[in-house]
């Protein structure tokens, strides 16, 4: 038999210090299987070795989002069309045993029956970028949190002197005067090691919380770089964006439709019925942390959106609880973020406004302060990052009926 009367699928079982390789026919007879190094030149034999039996229609990975991410993307490079295997055959293993080459083969055999993959993501792109911050944010933010905790707690049980210091205070309040302490005397007195203690605790708090501002300036100037689109969104911030961008991912063809956004971010209405009794809730599945991001949109809505808040008072009234009022925002939410998301608006050209405004003699804060503005949403309408079209227009139209300035 020709390497042309057949085609190959390759599965991969992905490791920290090795990867295995199977391939198969696209009929389903095993050829081969063979164990690289993961390292760079790995990698490139990896892509060698895949193409040694035929043309490879599929590559069958697992684990793209761990040991396999930089195999996934070398792999990509060269051409070929990767799938992420997300689980193995439980009943395979039940059967047949566990080891490497069986565990490639069934990766192999999985991509061929396109059973169990996924289309996994590009991890090269600004998002990728966007995701390693977070999570140097994500672990700030429970230290932070543990802290508090911890404060808290020491505080509870402190002498009434050191409580009486501090009672009263609100929380930023009381880190940063514990911060600004100098506390002295025998640290075998109670009073004074506690003192100590919370110095070094507030310290600590207040470290965390500068980390945590410059990590969320990052964001905010990646989120606005490249894709400010969604920061119009109402009630979404740089890092709730930020958030929504990681799930999506760096190539929104991963994202078939709308419903399957929703499914992953675990707002699919999924039937709850009993009885006499029709409702629906909404998936427990899916990515979590977007999950949390939909409902802080949600809340900033309810809070300060009229139209939301006119939603809620409808339904309220009609008998729905306040959770079943939620569960439908986060669900009309995540769909106006799929629609933002997977057709970004090109920016207005604005190249026009600065010269025009200079011409005039105005400086941003006068036009600013005309328009009942900021200098700063000014400048980013000037410089081509804000999408506000009513904005622009109201300051182009502004500018052209100004009297032009005699020197």
């Amino acid at each position: 038999m020709t390497n042309e009367q057949f085609k190959v699928i390759a599965g991969i079982d992905t490791h920290a210090d090795t990867h295995h390789v199977a391939l198969i026919t696209d009929y389903g007879k095993r050829l081969g299987d063979c164990k690289f190094l993961a390292v760079g030149s790995g990698y490139q034999e990896i892509a060698a070795y895949l193409t040694s039996f035929g043309p490879v229609t599929a590559v069958g990975v697992e684990g793209t989002g761990s040991y396999g991410a930089e195999l996934a993307r070398v792999l990509a490079g060269h051409g070929f069309t990767v799938r992420e295997v997300n689980r193995a055959n439980r009943a395979e293993r039940r059967l047949h045993g566990k080891s490497d080459p069986l565990d490639a083969y069934q990766a192999a055999e999985s991509a061929l029956a396109e059973r169990g993959t996924s289309t996994p993501k590009s991890r090269d792109g600004f998002v990728e970028a966007l995701r390693v911050i977070r999570t140097a944010r994500t672990s700030a933010v429970k230290a932070r949190t543990a802290l508090l905790n911890q404060i808290s707690g020491a505080l509870t049980a402190a002498p009434e002197q050191v409580r009486a210091k501090y009672r009263g205070m609100v929380s930023e309040a009381r880190v940063n005067a514990m911060a600004a302490g100098r506390p002295a005397g025998d640290p075998g007195d109670p009073a004074v090691a506690t003192l100590m203690t919370l110095k070094r605790l507030g310290v600590r708090h207040r470290f965390l919380s500068e980390e945590i501002s410059e990590i969320d300036a990052e964001l905010a100037f990646i989120v606005a770089t490249h894709a400010p689109e969604i920061l119009e969104v109402n009630g979404v911030g740089a890092v709730v964006a930020s958030q929504l961008l990681v799930t999506f991912g760096d190539n929104p063809e991963r994202m078939a439709s709308e419903a399957s956004f929703a499914a992953l971010a675990g707002v699919a209405p999924v039937p709850a019925s009993s009885g006499k009794t029709t409702r629906y809730r909404l998936s427990r599945g899916g990515d979590r942390e977007a999950n949390s991001s939909l409902y802080r949109i949600v809340l900033v809505r309810m809070s300060k959106d009229k139209r939301t808040r006119d939603y809620v008072a409808k339904h309220t009234e009609e008998g729905k609880s306040k959770k079943d009022i939620i569960r439908c925002l986060k669900r009309y939410v995540a769909r106006e973020i799929y629609r933002v998301m997977s057709n970004p608006r090109p920016a207005p050209l604005t190249n026009d406004l600065r010269p025009l405004r200079l011409a005039l003699g105005l400086t941003q804060a006068m036009v600013a302060a005309t328009l009942g503005s900021w200098p700063t949403a000014i400048s980013r309408i000037e410089r081509g990052k804000c999408r506000d079209l009513q904005m622009i227009a109201e300051y182009r139209a502004w500018l052209q009926k100004q009297p032009l300035k005699v020197n």
